[in-house]
């Protein structure tokens, strides 16, 4: 198997919000959020680390009202989008799990796919 996984071009993520996928490594799928900040690509396994649910509660709808942090829709943990750390919630302290990315030719990958704990789970 090959040391990364395509994940999508770079120009799918939008440059306000945040995107979800899946990204399938053998026979794991494992669950990302994607987002630029301070125009950089930043990308975290779509787990809370409370209770390992996926944050959205609509299909990339990451964001608290104010557009501020990334929101554990179960339990509204706030998470700083530059570096996935929890500042309000069940789960303060903690972080995302954050995912190792390049952007190679305009496309996203995900490298070391095996060195990630497992996905989120679903509800």
């Amino acid at each position: 198997m090959p040391d990364s996984a395509r994940i999508c071009a770079a120009s799918e993520v939008p440059q306000q919000g945040a995107k979800g996928l899946e990204v399938n490594w053998g026979e794991r799928r494992i669950s990302l959020i994607l987002l630029w900040e301070a125009g950089e690509l930043r990308g975290y396994l779509n787990s809370c680390p409370h209770t390992g649910v996926r944050l959205e509660w609509r299909a990339d709808d990451f964001f608290d009202s104010e557009g501020q942090h990334l929101q554990c829709t179960t339990h509204d943990a706030r998470f700083r989008p530059g570096d996935g750390h929890c500042v309000a919630g069940p789960c303060k302290g903690q972080s995302l799990v954050a995912a190792p990315l390049v952007i190679e030719d305009g496309e996203i990958r995900l490298l070391s796919p095996d060195s990630l704990p497992r996905s989120a789970r679903r509800r």
